[in-house]
């Protein structure tokens, strides 16, 4: 199995999350998983976004990569430079491959420079019809791009580690802060609208988990929440977990990985009612959607953690990893499989 991304270590997203764990789960069954990502090319940063490197490779290299790889099946996790790339170099060898909408680039575009929706929708509907499937996480995200022309989608829905991620005994990292405690975690950055959270008139105390490039600005605009920078592991469950309300402000997300991580840690979630949130939290169960973020946080207060959990454990690592097998299984029958390791993977 190949896997090229343009998002990678050291970046920390639910894209870079969700391909972690879904390589950790193939290995485990004893697929060789090589993973072609910007590490091993010069790179540039990203206008606008430093923290993101755009890679600099050639078509010739990048099918060598692939034809050296002598790969089951090849996915492509990203609609970057290395993923037009991969895709041109897939059609060149008479390579069947996947690819994957883990972002709204359109949107998120249109955030930072003047770009139509139109124009950004057009070149990934091209970049992803091509693909012989195209894996989105959520039905309604699968029936969003249906209409706008994307013809290839599957469903490929996420998991969450909930051996890492539960309730557990509140922590004292949060022990001169007063409650409750509204939590958000989160790339931070324009398209996210963490100033939706940081400005309601809340009791308690706000926390931002996460880096990026609105982060001076912010603590700056907002002196009384408290960033915490980057967490993971342990220590990021335990933030999540001695918390009291997780607060989701984005309308941008195909999915929201964190939305998964905090109901696994038995904390509701307030949020808008925006893809995303309509497709993982039960209003008046596991959280509050309301076009007003604080009625929905002072509603999702009252939720119960136990329910929470149970919604979460729905979603496993496992099942989402046999989905993609069977999606990539279903590409390559299509096409002459040289090497076979897939279908022999049970």
């Amino acid at each position: 199995m190949v896997i090229v991304t343009d998002a990678w270590h050291p970046q920390i997203n639910g894209v870079v999350r969700s391909l972690d764990y879904t390589i950790a789960e193939l290995q485990r069954r004893g697929l060789r998983v090589v993973v072609i990502h910007p590490g091993q090319f010069r790179t540039l940063p990203c206008p606008t976004y430093p923290e993101i490197r755009l890679s600099l490779t050639s078509s010739r290299r990048m099918r060598t990569l692939l034809a050296q790889a002598q790969a089951d099946h090849i996915h492509i996790a990203s609609e970057g430079p290395l993923g037009v790339l991969a895709a041109a170099a897939c059609r060149k060898l008479q390579r069947g491959y996947s690819t994957s909408y883990h972002t709204r680039f359109p949107e998120y575009l249109a955030a930072r420079a003047p770009v139509p929706l139109a124009l950004s929708y057009a070149l990934l509907r091209r970049f992803h019809n091509r693909a012989g499937a195209c894996l989105v996480a959520t039905p309604a995200l699968q029936e969003e791009l249906a209409t706008r022309g994307f013809d290839t989608l599957r469903l490929w829905p996420r998991g969450v580690d909930a051996e890492l991620f539960h309730p557990r005994q509140k922590s004292n990292i949060f022990k001169d802060l007063p409650r409750p405690i509204w939590l958000t975690v989160a790339r931070v950055s324009v398209e996210k609208s963490l100033p939706d959270f940081l400005a309601l008139d809340l009791p308690g105390s706000k926390v931002v988990v996460g880096d990026g490039p609105a982060l001076a600005s912010l603590q700056r605009r907002f002196p009384d929440a408290h960033f915490t920078g980057v967490k993971e592991g342990v220590e990021l469950a335990q933030h999540y977990a001695s918390a009291d309300v997780f607060v989701f402000p984005s309308r941008t997300e195909t999915f929201g990985l964190v939305l998964l991580e905090a109901l696994a840690s038995g904390l509701p979630v307030a949020a808008y009612p925006a893809r995303g949130p309509l497709d993982l939290v039960s209003p008046g169960q596991t959280g509050a959607l309301s076009e007003s973020l604080q009625t929905a946080a002072m509603a999702a207060l009252s939720m119960d953690p136990k329910a929470c959990r149970a919604a979460a454990l729905r979603y496993s690592w496992t099942a989402c990893t046999d989905r993609f097998l069977d999606i990539a299984q279903d590409v390559e029958n299509r096409k002459h499989v040289p090497y076979g390791c897939i279908a022999n993977s049970d």
